[in-house]
């Protein structure tokens, strides 16, 4: 008998799956059904295409980058990321995108006198543990994208932090997959609150900055499927994004943006992903292998070395190169992203309306406060006394501004940027600057402490800074290591004798605090030094504020590290960045060569980075390797003391854990209770399934139900694309942090097998 089942390459090629039935509606038969607000997205989506002539499907498959786009005709465009003309007949709107990872993004303030509120960095938001907080940084940065009058947001940054020099960590949301996924998924949730769309980027391994265009990121498929898609799943099933944004780099031997087996074989046919794929800005490289592989809309079209989705595109089409089948897929996928983001129904206005920043600032604080990390508090030297009548501020500019990461993040927050500092070289020069956000630690400090002089010395000359400090009741030095897009550190260690400064700080003062404004772990050499440490992050507009409400004890810092921290550089899998001499000789050729050519890919060779860690990223590596990082993921203090009682296991095939948490101190508090299951057997490691952030007042007791995500402790199997959760036994940890554990019993897992 005949089968008349879809063939194997339907399942990798989604399009064939639709059939003549699905596109070839006529006008008439489908005419105004897109409005039906009772149909599904992707029904409207299917009779929107078939009303469509040829070339608006075609316009609707690239997209203008507007600073260096000359369309044919005058379109509006607003300096920014992108725009993709719409079709006013039919009600499909222009979609007008910016950057927004921490904010509605204006890098290098190309458009001159707009401001926006600036969040922390994304590690500060991972610090928290607060999905909620991460749900409502996304909605404030939606609304004021939308009161911008943008519709496409730039969002959802969850790539995994596999080395601590990335140059990118500060944007992401660190090394687990369960916490990346979970606090990405809510905040894109956030956004597209709205009625306008998030993407979820960058789809994947794009783990490093150093020749992102050109290397090969080689890693095995289960390995994979264990960690960084993991991620970007558990984001996706949470927040539900319009859109994929597709990497720069390849990924076991072919570009992220035109890689058949994660667009059109992880993505769209095991995780049946409805929306579309776009481009990240310079990553297309072809136009029948981008669109047959996956690709559904190339972005900033002048970015890449072709208008590869324009004219090609109609040709390859004409040609029977591409199937008019897979066109009107592309168009039905943006289509279906659209209309179920609440954007076709719900049109962002035409001109700018009003914001409501304060409230908004008071978010960007709550982001700080939670994601603080108090690392080290010895003798209590924190919250500050209220007899302090003496402390000194040094360097980092604490008396104008905190230190804000650099690239295409970049928000110019509201207030301004009191220094500003431009870049010579490298990619990075052409969109990016060393910047403060105006919130001064110094005057906030001075609010928070009215009976305390406070004075600031720019640390520049470290005996000066250790003469100013001595005597004084507290010093507390202002740290920083800048980090942007486009370019990694090479060093995890301070840079301009920041070390130096520390220890003569530290000699001069035993009460000395450091605070870090950094985008990711540092070298401590002087950790034994110094009694008290706070992990500030870059920590957004209102950084100076919350600063200064944790140090005198307003609020209770309750951050905990989603990175770890190493003791020394060799710990991590690579201790510098990859392909760094392939970089390095690039640029030596064009000085060389008494050229400048800050583009994309800058000469660099190609070279691969093999990810012999495999899933075993950030703690789960340095529990492999049997090393103690400097501070382990999950660890920070208080200002307060929980206790725990004994964990009571929901077992089968949904296990929970619940359990009661006290606070013993005499502050309010929150504390982030974190579950490790042990992973299947051959590969043991202990993973973190599940966790919660509870709050306190003293003395109180909160019941806790802690739901533990199958698929951490699971295993992938590649040769029947599932998960497989092993039945027995398996034991489980509440712990403080990766390697601080107060309790530990036994699960009973049922057996079973999960869909891919």
């Amino acid at each position: 008998m005949r089968s008349h089942a879809p063939s194997p390459l339907c399942f990798r090629r989604p399009w064939l799956l639709l059939g003549a039935a699905a596109l070839s509606l006529s006008a008439a038969a489908s005419a105004h059904r897109w409005e039906d607000r009772s149909l599904g997205a992707g029904e409207r989506a299917a009779a929107l295409v078939a009303a469509m002539t040829p070339a608006e499907k075609v316009a609707l498959v690239h997209g203008y980058f507007p600073p260096l786009a000359r369309p044919a005709k005058e379109l509006g465009m607003i300096p920014s990321a992108g725009h993709i003309p719409g079709v006013p007949r039919l009600g499909i709107p222009t979609l007008r995108e910016s950057d927004a990872s921490l904010g509605v993004a204006n890098q290098v303030e190309q458009r001159k006198g707009d401001t926006a509120t600036a969040l922390p960095a994304g590690l500060a938001t991972a610090a928290t543990f607060n999905p909620e907080l991460a749900r409502m940084g996304g909605a404030m940065i939606g609304a004021e994208a939308r009161a911008k009058t943008f519709n496409i947001l730039l969002a959802g940054g969850v790539n995994l932090t596999r080395d601590p020099w990335n140059g990118r960590n500060f944007e992401y949301l660190g090394e687990d997959p369960l916490l990346a996924g979970v606090m990405g998924g809510e905040a894109i949730r956030g956004v597209e609150s709205a009625h306008i769309v998030s993407t979820v980027k960058h789809f994947v391994l794009n783990a490093q900055e150093t020749g992102r265009h050109v290397l090969d990121a080689r890693i095995g498929e289960a390995a994979l499927r264990e960690s960084d898609l993991l991620a970007f799943q558990i984001a996706i099933e949470r927040g539900r994004p319009g859109s994929v944004m597709c990497a720069y780099n390849k990924v076991n031997g072919d570009y992220a943006c035109e890689n058949d087996a994660l667009l059109n074989g992880v993505l769209k046919g095991d995780w049946k992903y409805p929306g579309w794929v776009m481009s990240d800005w310079g990553a297309v490289h072809s136009t029948e292998k981008a669109a047959l592989g996956g690709l559904d809309q190339q972005s900033g079209q002048e970015l890449d070395r072709g208008m590869f989705f324009s004219e090609p595109f109609e040709k390859a089409v004409a040609a029977g190169r591409i199937p008019q089948a897979r066109l009107d897929d592309m168009v039905r996928r943006i289509l279906t992203g659209v209309i179920a983001s609440g954007l076709m129904d719900d049109p962002v206005p035409e001109t700018p309306q009003p914001i409501d920043l304060d409230t908004h600032a008071d978010v960007a604080q709550a982001v700080a406060e939670q994601g603080m990390v108090l690392l080290k508090n010895d003798g209590g030297l924190l919250p500050l006394a209220k007899d302090a009548r003496r402390i000194v501020l040094i360097g980092a500019h604490a008396d104008v501004g905190v230190l804000s990461g650099g690239g295409s993040s970049q928000v110019r927050s509201t207030g301004g940027a009191p220094v500003e500092i431009a870049l010579t070289e490298g990619e990075a020069a052409s969109f990016a600057r060393m910047t403060w956000h105006a919130s001064s630690p110094l005057e906030a400090i001075r609010a928070a402490a009215p009976h305390a002089e406070v004075t600031y010395v720019d640390g520049t000359d470290a005996k000066a800074a250790a003469e100013a400090a001595r005597g004084a009741d507290m010093a507390i030095v202002f740290a920083w290591q800048w980090q942007s897009e486009a370019q990694d550190v090479e060093t995890l260690s301070l840079p301009d004798g920041q070390d130096a400064l520390i220890d003569a700080v530290a000699a001069a003062n035993r009460r000395t605090l450091v605070v870090l404004e950094t985008g990711g772990p540092v070298l401590m050499p002087w950790v034994e030094k110094v009694p008290a440490i706070l992990q500030a992050w870059y920590p957004g507009q209102r950084g100076g504020e919350a600063i200064a409400d944790i140090l005198v004890g307003k609020v209770n810092p309750s951050g905990r590290l989603p990175i770890t921290f190493p003791a020394s550089a060799d710990q991590a899998p690579r201790p510098m960045p990859m392909g760094l001499a392939n970089l390095k000789a690039a640029v030596a050729r064009r000085k060389a060569g008494n050229t400048i050519d800050y583009g994309m890919s800058a000469g660099v060779a190609p070279f691969a980075v093999d990810y012999r860690e495999g899933a075993d990223v950030g703690y789960r590596w340095y529990e492999k390797t049997g090393q103690k990082p400097l501070f382990p993921f999950g660890y920070g203090l208080s200002y307060t003391r929980f206790s725990y009682g004994k964990p009571i296991v929901e077992s089968g095939a949904a296990p929970v854990v619940t359990l009661d948490i006290t606070n013993d101190g005499g502050r309010a508090g929150a504390d982030v209770a974190q579950v490790y299951v042990q992973g299947p057997k051959g590969n043991s490691r202990w993973r973190l399934a599940g966790f919660a952030r509870v709050p306190l007042e003293p003395g109180q007791t909160g019941h806790v139900r802690i739901p533990l995500e199958p698929r951490t402790f699971a295993r992938f199997d590649s040769a029947s694309k599932s998960w497989i959760v092993d039945g027995g036994a398996r034991r489980f940890r509440i712990g403080r942090s990766a390697t601080d554990m107060i309790a530990e019993g036994t699960i009973d897992l049922a057996a079973r097998r999960m869909a891919p």
